[in-house]
């Protein structure tokens, strides 16, 4: 599809190449798993020098298609061309050698080689005798020039482990384009990013395109796409619900394609009057950060933000609330009763639920089905005489799919055949069946679609007009500000502020948080 012009400039000016330059192509390529039609009949262009932006709902295929096209997965139909050519991508080598290349979500490094190592791993250029010695020395040249292409300033001889994360995603960058990938994949790339890093990586990425690189990004944050995507081909329920040029990326036209109807903002923040305190802290003391002491708390039918930069101690306070590090010292009382949670099971006990970050590391057991997972909380709770009680299991599973609307053939389903969004509420609903009396709650929109989100935000309301106390970490400042009954903003390990409905909801809310997050007195 031609668009001539952008805010950027010509589309036909420095490498772009023009709209009618097909460099990769997918045509109606399908693929089925078991109860599952992934992909049916997708088809899919990129032009050289382009940033194709591919979004959609959890589910949607999105990530499917990108493993069929960097050659982990097989396509059952269809064809991928690339330069009008038809290739079979029947292996990450075959994708390498067409000139496509993934870079995972999760960083594929080995952390305890140097960057040169990881650059060329199972590629380092040899010497000597048959060749079986590395070069080091060309191994390392080569890995600078490739460094310098990412504007990374950093000595190739550094172990991976002894950078920051968003150096690291440049690293893998890098990686990349030292087999001369003329196709960069970026699944989520700034899902573990600073804004800092974040806007680090969107300069490499616009130096690239113009270089004459074709980038294919897929990203849940939409702002992203409408700041660094010439196109944005949507995909909903395994196929294609449409394509927008430049000059139609809109937030709310990408939304309408990924859900086929318009939704709804989110309505005027809730008038709830809290309760009465249900979770006090005194003078907390986590091991994270040994040296400051909290005090806080959050009362019944209020929902409370957690906010603050990487690294400040959101996370740490949380998992030290549900015992998971129990706190050095210092009081916490739920309910009125004092407790220090020594382990989660004493936390659950006193009717703490804790919603972690990793969904699939901390709050699943992804080989396991929909039900078992749903159950697992409550398991000590519903046996009897020592043996669980399958009637009950099997009804918690039901009522929670069908009160979280999860997407599943059924509740045997295993749960890491699951989208992101669906394994979320599956987290939710284990908890939701203990009837907690707080949920702490650590990034609970994290890697999930924008319809996701809003039945999330809209269970969070609903929690809490029940009476629920909600505290919740999330690094999205929209979030932070639409959801906040009040927000703790924490800055390294301690909480250096608190604001208020008001003042969130005012225009200088984000400046606010922003500056007591960045230790700026108020």
């Amino acid at each position: 599809m031609s668009h001539a012009t952008t805010d950027r400039g010509p589309a036909s000016e420095g490498n772009r190449g023009d709209a009618g330059t097909r460099l990769l192509e997918v045509r109606a390529v399908s693929k089925q798993f078991p109860g599952v039609l992934a992909l049916d009949r997708v088809d899919l262009v990129l032009h050289p020098g382009e940033v194709l932006a591919v979004v959609g709902e959890n589910g949607a295929g999105k990530s499917t298609l990108m493993k069929i096209l960097a050659g982990v997965q097989p396509a059952d139909s269809g064809d991928v061309l690339v330069d009008g050519r038809p290739v079979e991508l029947d292996g990450v080598e075959a994708a390498l050698a067409a000139g496509v290349s993934l870079i995972h979500q999760e960083l594929n490094l080995a952390d305890n080689l140097d960057i040169a190592s990881n650059i060329f791993l199972g590629r380092e250029p040899r010497h000597g005798p048959a060749g079986l010695l590395i070069d080091h020395a060309r191994t390392h040249e080569q890995s600078r020039r490739c460094l310098e292409m990412v504007g990374l300033a950093v000595d190739p001889a550094t172990v991976v482990s002894e950078l920051p994360i968003g150096r690291q995603q440049m690293v893998e960058i890098a990686k990349a384009l030292s087999v001369d990938a003329r196709v960069l994949i970026m699944d989520e790339p700034t899902s573990s990013l600073s804004q800092s890093e974040a806007e680090s990586l969107f300069e490499v990425i616009e130096q690239l395109r113009d270089a004459g690189k074709s980038i294919v990004y897929i990203s849940h944050r939409l702002g992203e796409v409408t700041r660094l995507a010439d196109r944005v081909t949507v995909l909903r329920d395994g196929g294609n619900a449409g394509e927008l040029v430049r000059e139609e990326i809109t937030h709310d036209a990408m939304v309408r394609l990924m859900v086929g109807r318009d939704i709804e903002e989110l309505s005027a923040h809730a008038d709830r009057v809290p309760g009465e305190v249900v979770l006090e802290a005194t003078g907390l003391r986590s091991p994270a950060f040994p040296g400051h002491r909290l005090d806080f708390s959050v009362r019944a039918s209020e929902i409370v933000g957690l906010a603050g930069l990487v690294g400040a101690g959101r996370t740490e306070l949380l998992m030290t609330l549900f015992g998971i590090t129990p706190a050095l010292d210092g009081e916490l009382r739920i309910g009125g009763e004092e407790l220090l949670p020594q382990d989660p099971w004493s936390a659950i006990a006193a009717g703490m639920a804790l919603v972690p970050e990793d969904r699939k590391q901390q709050g699943l057991v992804l080989e396991m089905t929909v039900r078992e997972n749903m159950s697992l909380p409550s398991l000590k709770r519903d046996a009897r005489g020592g043996f669980l009680d399958r009637g009950r299991e099997q009804g918690i599973g039901s009522e929670m799919i069908d009160r979280l609307r999860v997407k599943t053939p059924g509740p045997e389903q295993v749960v890491q055949y699951l989208s992101g969004g669906n394994q979320q509420k599956v987290v939710l609903g284990k908890w939701l069946a203990m009837e907690p009396r707080v949920l702490l709650m650590d990034e609970p929109t994290r890697g999930i679609d924008v319809g996701a989100k809003q039945e999330i935000y809209s269970l969070m309301e609903e929690l809490a007009a029940r009476g629920v106390a909600i505290l919740f970490v999330s690094s999205e400042m929209e979030e932070v500000l639409r959801m906040s009954d009040r927000a703790l903003v924490m800055h390294e390990g301690k909480i250096a502020g608190e604001l208020d409905r008001e003042v969130l909801a005012g225009g200088e809310g984000e400046e606010s948080v922003m500056k007591l997050a960045t230790g700026v007195v108020q």
